[in-house]
């Protein structure tokens, strides 16, 4: 991910919690129906091939993205062999290369000890599921120059220098489709590896600095992986990162942007395609830059972005975007997570939740965790997150965060109401003059709510204790 100097966590949303739990039984999911594989091209995306595509077409191709509100990241690699620690020095992660200077051979050997033989892309995918995402995003190569797929652009790859002996991009591809989920890759530009680049000063491999000479083939052999992951596992996003480096252009990145499209136009792509963001981890780039979507990190924005503005804040459960074997006091509680995620939501954004797999090929137990105890509030409240919008309201009322679904296919306009702190006095206000037609809560919902409005203010009697201790979800069906 960014730059270590820039790796300032965000205070982000504070709040003590402990294991999640619902006050009913939450009914069964219906089962999803498997994403197909290649979409017909819609009229949107065949304009974005063509750099001319208007905001409703945009909007019509980024539509399921946008429903989503929910994804994995997954970052995997090399540096989850050492899992954080060097030469008895700890408190390293995915930068482990750059950050302990491990000279370039010594750091290819790591790849003899990679042999994830208990890597099991189904159960990925169920985890991902049952979790309540609904797309998954895994390093095909990060800053360390690794590829994690049998491609013709370098042999310094998974297939080639690992006993593990094949890729393992395709088969994962292959089980979030079989479980209703999109698939999409990670793609660092700059490479520690590649012999076209070296350190910008001793010890220091962050940024690169290129050889002008052989800039042309590099990217040529970046082409050739793109369309590998593009043609062969029919990737649906493609989230770049490491783009800051002084020798990608903005003209390199339109030429790359239009070399994707023309081979899946309803492809999605990040704005880290091209150094344009401001404040780094921020996130966020000005209008009329390359890419469909801004990307904060570790971080969820103030405010939204407004209409036609697409964002995803990524973020890890712990400190660190790849495997480390650290202390449970490094990891952030699943209530700490699921409010990020519902706030991101309650702004228009969407949230990709982070977990760094071990060297054989396993999630970490206390990451498996926090999925289950987030899918458990999901099974209940999902319908608060998928299809949501952000919040109508100017304000963020201080007990908590609101999304919104418009009235469609006969249904009444509808907010959620998540409430993370349960009104001492059981009376639940908003400013809202719009007839409220129902309430019910989703985690209990024959309790009984009292409905009073008037002077343009809302006021819904609630049950003297909420049904969920993390957050409990108010729905409100608006008179027309």
């Amino acid at each position: 991910m960014p730059q270590p100097a820039l790796r300032l966590l965000a205070l982000g949303l504070l709040a003590a919690a402990v294991g999640l739990a619902c006050s009913r039984t939450p009914e069964p999911e219906a089962e999803p129906a498997p994403v197909p594989a290649s979409p017909a091209a819609s009229p949107g995306s065949t304009a974005a091939a063509h750099g001319k595509e208007t905001s409703a077409q945009k909007a019509e191709r980024l539509a399921w993205w946008t429903d989503a509100r929910f994804g994995l990241f997954i970052h995997w690699g090399l540096y989850a062999v050492p899992a954080g620690e060097w030469q008895g020095k700890r408190g390293y992660g995915e930068w482990i290369m750059e950050e302990a200077d491990i000279p370039k051979a010594e750091y290819e050997r790591l790849a003899e000890r990679f042999n994830p033989v208990k890597y099991d892309p189904e159960a990925w995918a169920r985890a991902a599921k049952d979790a309540g995402m609904k797309y998954v995003i895994l390093t095909s190569k990060h800053h360390e120059g690794f590829a994690m797929w049998d491609t013709q652009g370098t042999d310094y790859n998974i297939a080639r220098r690992t006993p593990y002996g094949k890729g393992v991009i395709e088969p994962l591809a292959e089980a979030a489709r079989r479980q209703g989920l999109h698939f999409g890759v990670y793609y660092s530009i700059m490479d520690w590896h590649d012999p076209s680049q070296r350190e910008s000063k001793p010890g220091a491999l962050n940024p690169t600095l290129i050889d002008p000479a052989q800039k042309a083939r590099y990217v040529r052999d970046m082409k050739t992986e793109l369309r590998e992951l593009v043609e062969r596992a029919d990737v649906d996003v493609l989230w770049f990162d490491g783009e800051w480096v002084d020798w990608w252009t903005q003209e390199d990145a339109r030429d790359l942007e239009a070399f994707l499209r023309g081979l899946k136009p309803d492809i999605i792509i990040n704005n880290r395609i091209f150094n344009s963001r401001e404040g780094s981890m921020a996130g966020i780039s000005p209008t009329g830059m390359p890419g469909d979507f801004h990307t904060p990190e570790q971080e969820v924005p103030a405010k939204g972005l407004g209409p036609g503005n697409y964002w995803e804040s990524c973020m890890t459960m712990n400190q660190k975007w790849g495997f480390v074997n650290d202390s449970e006091a490094d990891w952030k509680s699943t209530g700490v997570l699921l409010r990020h995620l519902i706030d991101s939501a309650s702004k228009g954004g969407n949230f990709l939740l982070n977990v760094g797999p071990t060297a054989e090929g396993e999630f970490p137990q206390r990451a498996l965790q926090r999925m289950a105890g987030i899918g458990r509030w999901m099974q209940i409240n999902g319908e608060a997150i998928h299809g949501t919008s952000a919040t109508p309201l100017e304000q963020t009322p201080a007990w908590g965060r609101i999304t919104r679904k418009p009235a469609e296919g006969g249904a009444a306009e509808r907010l959620y109401l998540h409430v993370f702190d349960w009104p001492r006095d059981d009376v639940l206000r908003l400013p809202l003059a719009q007839a409220v037609s129902s309430a019910r809560l989703l985690a209990d919902p024959d309790a009984r709510i009292g409905i009073d409005q008037g002077d343009g203010e809302l006021r819904l009697r609630l049950p003297a204790a909420a049904p969920d201790p993390e957050v409990s979800v108010v729905r409100l069906d608006l008179s027309p």
